[in-house]
């Protein structure tokens, strides 16, 4: 199971804390969802899942309004009872000095931001599906070539490097070498990294260790891309047989999600970067709706039957 620090989310979304007494260093969400405890509020909490953040809206405020002080503190004090990781109000809603005092006597922090309720949920929700997505780690070198996600895999000294090299010379990106970290932020996308200590690094046999930042400049690094298309570069074989036309789709799958995959193979004179720059182009047209092996294909057979 991942985890997201507290201190991470104030930092990220902003939110200004109303008790600070509270030590939030050691405090985790493991959640991707968010609970706004209406249904706690009116006293049902059967399936409430405690782990979640809770977020406080006009509507949930209003009705705290409404109920007798006794009940009201009766409420809350069951629901902070069940340790949630905190309670974040919007739209700068004043929290009443009671319930702070309480919630810091039960350990629970509260916090407070000017945003919309509906918009910080969406936000939150989205920046915790990213933080806490499964992910996996594998080698490889990952590009951003016109703006489409290449995973350039293969087996080591096979080239990757050297290609994604030459990419950068040609104006596009670095996303990282040698070290691919995956998450899957949802059933269509991949989102690739790179590791702390080797971002924006790449090592080049018999030269060492460049710094692709510094060399040559920002604009060919980027910290995070998509993952669109996967190329494999593998050694030729001559008794091997190729796809010379490419109809039929192949895929790899990482996390469960499928990516298209081609494999290239790899002899002398070969310019790797023109072939991925190619296969990133093609890929493009083929998702605005034009298949180049398809239109010949078509052509071929409305010859073959006008003959």
């Amino acid at each position: 199971m991942y985890t997201v620090e507290l201190k991470k989310v104030v930092e990220k979304m902003k939110l200004v804390n109303c008790t600070p007494e509270i030590n939030i260093d050691d405090i985790k969400i493991t959640q991707t969802d968010v609970n706004r405890p209406a249904l706690q509020l009116a006293g049902f909490f059967d399936y409430f899942d405690s782990d979640r953040v809770q977020l406080i809206g006009n509507v949930e405020h209003a009705y705290m309004q409404k109920m007798e002080k006794d009940h009201g503190v009766s409420i809350m004090t069951r629901l902070l009872d069940y340790k949630v990781p905190c309670i974040i109000f919007c739209r700068n809603i004043e929290i009443d000095p009671n319930l702070i005092e309480l919630a810091t006597e039960k350990g629970v922090p509260l916090f407070r931001t000017e945003q919309p309720t509906s918009a910080f949920m969406s936000e939150l929700i989205r920046w915790l599906k990213v933080e806490l997505a499964p992910r996996i780690s594998i080698h490889g070198v990952l590009v951003d070539v016109y703006g489409e996600g290449v995973l350039i895999m293969g087996e080591s000294g096979i080239g990757k490097s050297e290609a994604a090299l030459e990419l950068i010379k040609r104006g596009h990106r670095l996303v990282t070498d040698d070290v691919v970290e995956i998450k899957k932020v949802s059933d269509e996308t991949l989102i690739g990294t790179a590791p702390d200590i080797t971002r924006h690094f790449i090592e080049l046999r018999g030269i060492g260790i460049i710094d692709v930042k510094t060399l040559f400049g920002v604009e060919s690094v980027k910290d995070t891309q998509s993952i669109d298309l996967v190329i494999k570069l593998e050694e030729w074989n001559k008794e091997q047989e190729y796809d010379r036309l490419g109809l039929e789709e192949q895929y790899t799958e990482f996390l469960g999600n499928k990516v298209v995959c081609h494999q290239i193979p790899i002899r002398p004179g070969r310019n790797l970067a023109i072939i991925v720059e190619s296969a990133a182009v093609n890929y493009r047209q083929k998702k605005m709706g034009y298949n180049a092996a398809r239109e010949l294909y078509n052509r071929v057979t409305n010859n073959l039957m006008k003959k």
